[in-house]
């Protein structure tokens, strides 16, 4: 690969990085949201290094081996030694041009959102203890995170979910063979990677098309003992109704308000 090519793999890179985390949200298909300053210095480092490496002279190779004098030497014939068939294989690889598609891929390509696929092969996030649970706002529906609406069910002793209406989003996953399906959300702890997800189980009402994003209006589905580990994190479907996918689809925010 010549000098040129070299210097243009860090080059498109870091060009990719910088235009990803600078001018779009595609960042946020890679990475969470704090890691946007290191990817906006990674690319700035890449184009600095290659820029650097343009404008610096090629060192030059010694045609052959140095003697004792500091004079180059040769074969019997006067070329310079390489191995038995005479080929110098100092040189990168021609596999090294595979890096050239990645590198295009950061400006050209942007690879698809995670959704249900994925959903349904990641793990399921743990819910962290909560010890004490503030009261709930009278407001009705009640907004609430697929994390916090599970929380409610498994770990409030106060049973302060029971009978509530609460309105929860993400996207839908179906559950099986048997048409069920789940409210869910992918969480980045630090980039695709490491994804986990967050799903309530819905009943009441047939399953939307897979990757559908909903806000769910309903309330608490009794299964096992409401405030305990048995009790199961689902939803008595009242409503449901499309919104657009939030620009940052990798948390477990509150609610978004749901289209007219």
């Amino acid at each position: 690969m010549k000098r040129a090519v070299q210097n243009l793999l860090p080059a498109l890179v870091g060009a990719g990085l910088l235009h990803t985390a600078l001018f779009t949200d595609l960042y946020l298909r890679y990475v969470k949201a704090g890691l946007r300053p290191l990817l906006i210095a990674s690319g700035a480092v890449l184009l600095l290094l290659a820029l650097t490496a343009a404008v610096t002279p090629a060192g030059r190779r010694p045609a052959g081996h140095a003697d004792g004098h500091g004079h180059d030497q040769a074969d019997g014939h006067g070329h310079d030694q390489a191995d038995g068939h005479g080929h110098d294989h100092s040189g990168t690889p021609r596999v090294a041009w595979l890096l050239l598609l990645p590198a295009l891929g950061l400006l050209c390509y942007a690879p698809p959102a995670l959704g249900a696929y994925t959903a349904a092969r990641a793990n399921d996030k743990p819910v962290a203890v909560q010890r004490g649970f503030d009261p709930l706002p009278a407001t009705s529906p009640l907004p609430l995170t697929l994390t916090e609406f599970t929380k409610r069910v498994r770990q409030d002793r106060g049973l302060a979910i029971e009978g509530r209406t609460v309105r929860l989003t993400g996207f839908v996953t179906p559950a099986g063979r048997d048409g069920g399906w789940y409210l869910t959300r992918i969480v980045f702890s630090c980039c695709a990677a490491d994804s986990q997800t967050v799903r309530v189980r819905m009943y009441g009402t047939p399953a939307p098309a897979a990757d559908t994003w909903l806000a769910v209006t309903g309330t608490w589905h009794p299964r096992g003992t409401l405030g305990t580990a048995t009790a199961q994190a689902a939803l008595d479907v009242r409503d449901a109704r499309p919104i657009a996918p939030p620009v940052n689809a990798y948390t477990d925010d509150l609610p978004l308000t749901p289209s007219s």
